[in-house]
């Protein structure tokens, strides 16, 4: 799966909308919107963001890996 499928099923799992994960990721919700849709590319910052938020690992949900594992603890 693409990372943004992957975002997306993150998303709807974790019950947020395209507005709340926007609003915490600082751009409009059509700008989500298009990341979800692979229309935009995400700044890796952003996936970033994501992985603490839905607790997995940059590679879980950049689609490299199917294993949900924990985000890196400092």
């Amino acid at each position: 799966m693409s990372y943004s499928g992957r975002i997306r099923a993150l998303r709807e799992d974790n019950d947020m909308t395209q507005a709340k994960v926007a609003q915490l990721l600082q751009v409009g919700q059509k700008t989500y919107s298009d990341y979800e849709l692979g229309k935009t590319r995400i700044p890796v910052d952003s996936l970033i963001v994501l992985a603490r938020l839905y607790n997995v690992s940059m590679d879980y949900i950049c689609g490299i890996s199917d294993i949900r594992s924990p985000f890196p603890k400092k």
